[in-house]
């Protein structure tokens, strides 16, 4: 299972590659890999074509890629063998591809969603107005973060009346 700095990695990655680059078409190749996005596979699609993606953005094991000059962000999840790669275009289909997105510049590379098990996808989602997708809102941020408050957290743990474990989760 991804877990969190092998995330954190990804993140860094996509924040190098596909930061700033155009959408130009989204083929979605599984329906368990968009199963999150209520209205389908056409419709992910057919609102990301155009869209131009901001700097991936990481809270716990959820991504997400901020649409620039929108509301809204693509929220990406792992799952247990799910991967985001950066691939030349004329490389050969991963087995288990899911999802692939193209850009309509000449760097000659595309995004791919890769999945052996499908438990991972990518859904569109609105931003709050902190720039969250909404669904993962309640997810607190991590010490990382650098907007992260220590005073806050210490306090909020010894007000806790539990178990350490607990308070944490």
């Amino acid at each position: 299972m991804p877990e969190l700095p092998e995330v954190e990695v990804v993140r860094r990655g996509l924040a190098r590659w596909v930061a700033g680059r155009t959408i130009a078409a989204v083929e979605v190749l599984h329906p368990r890999a968009v199963r999150r996005h209520p209205a389908g596979g056409a419709d992910f699609a057919a609102r990301l074509t155009g869209e131009t993606i901001g700097v991936p953005q990481r809270r716990g094991k959820y991504l997400w890629l901020p649409l620039e000059g929108r509301e809204l962000s693509v929220l990406g999840h792992l799952g247990m063998s799910g991967q985001l790669l950066v691939q030349p275009e004329e490389a050969a289909d991963e087995k288990h591809l899911r999802i692939r997105v193209r850009f309509d510049d000449a760097a000659g590379t595309e995004l791919r969603f890769v999945d052996q098990r499908t438990f991972g996808g990518l859904s569109l989602h609105e931003n709050t107005p902190d720039g969250l997708p909404d669904v993962i809102a309640h997810i607190a941020r991590d010490p990382l973060d650098p907007l992260f408050d220590d005073a806050a957290y210490h306090a909020a743990l010894r007000a806790k009346r539990s178990t350490l474990k607990r308070a944490l989760l």
